[in-house]
């Protein structure tokens, strides 16, 4: 069973249907002890990230979510939050990652540029079990104003006025900046992947 973690944030819905495409069974919960007993974890999530973070620490999820063992897989605000901390609403985080996520800039040297982010962009520096069967440079889709700094545990890239982390990897811990859901076949084929570890 997959556990979609439910903490009042938006873009449940589009998981859940990405889900029932890959015939997946899943629930939405934000019980702790559904979460532990679940084979895959997704923290899915659009919104600010203090006020994330503060809709999990309600719950008790900012102490549940770092100790799963299982496959968890991080997604757009969701990925953020497993970060040291985000610039956005100055929100410590989960700290699971090791990198801090930063608002993209709206000036580049070339002149100004559109934040938030938003429409289809290219990855590269692929590695790793989530992008099997990817090619670097394939299109997916993105929608935010702010992204992790590229560290070591990056396994994709995009540069949108900066370089940053476009994927995230740590132990069982996965996370996408893009939407996997909104990313057609090879959003599809990376949530596949991932139900796949």
């Amino acid at each position: 069973m997959i556990a979609v973690v439910d903490y009042a944030t938006g873009n449940l819905r589009s998981v859940a249907d990405a889900l029932r495409r890959a015939g997946a069974e899943f629930t939405l919960t934000a019980d702790p002890a559904l979460l532990r007993g679940a084979d895959k974890v997704i923290l899915p999530g659009v919104g600010e990230a203090s006020s994330a973070m503060s809709q999990l620490r309600e719950r008790g999820l900012d102490t549940v979510i770092p100790s799963l063992t299982q496959p968890v897989l991080g997604i757009c605000i969701g990925m953020q939050l497993m970060c040291l901390s985000s610039e956005e609403g100055d929100a410590a985080c989960l700290g699971i990652f090791p990198t801090d996520v930063v608002r993209l800039p709206d000036r580049t040297a070339d002149g100004p540029l559109k934040v938030p982010h938003m429409g289809w962009d290219t990855v590269d520096m692929l590695r790793g079990p989530l992008f099997e069967g990817i090619d670097a440079q394939t299109y997916v889709y993105y929608v935010h104003s702010y992204a992790p700094r590229l560290c070591d545990a990056a396994i994709a890239a995009t540069d949108y006025g900066m370089r940053f982390s476009a994927a995230l990897a740590r132990d069982n811990f996965f996370g996408t900046q893009f939407h996997p859901e909104k990313s057609g076949a090879a959003g599809a084929r990376i949530l596949l992947n991932f139900l796949n570890l």
